[in-house]
């Protein structure tokens, strides 16, 4: 009976993009708890700005959590004052409100300083590579589903 192969996780894509995504989380909750916000706070916050209007459940899906911790998140940004709610129907609609607004463009620059610290050893060419190869393995998980 032959052994399945194992993966040798100094090789591994897959490992090494998760080490990846834990120095980015762990860098990102640092530099925005200065903020008083989380990384799912903030990606929140960041997705309503760019598209005012969506219902938990979009939100949900686009700052990888649950519905549940979604609904939890929400509430705290609400009471907070960072974000409104509508009632539209079947669902509610979020959007940021002045205060949000405020407290995401400071917290958005201290994401996009990570952002760079974590590039910095990139050039422009590689950045784009890097990027698009990214893009490429999710096209291709995504063609599976």
């Amino acid at each position: 009976m032959s052994q399945a192969p194992q993966v040798e996780l100094d090789r591994s894509v897959g490992y090494i993009l998760k080490r990846a995504q834990s120095a980015l989380h762990n860098a990102l909750e640092a530099r925005l708890r200065s903020h008083g916000l989380s990384v799912s706070q903030y990606a929140c916050l960041e997705l309503l700005a760019q598209r005012p209007g969506l219902s938990q459940s979009e939100l949900a899906r686009g700052a990888f959590v649950t519905r549940q911790a979604m609904h939890q998140l929400a509430a705290g940004l609400q009471s907070a004052g960072l974000i409104t709610s509508r009632d539209d129907g079947r669902a509610r609609r979020l959007q940021l409100t002045a205060v949000g607004k405020r407290k995401l463009r400071a917290a958005s620059r201290a994401a996009a300083a990570v952002e760079g610290e974590m590039l910095a050893g990139l050039d422009d060419a590689q950045r784009r590579a890097l990027h698009d190869s990214l893009a490429s393995c999710i096209d291709s998980l995504a063609l599976d589903r």
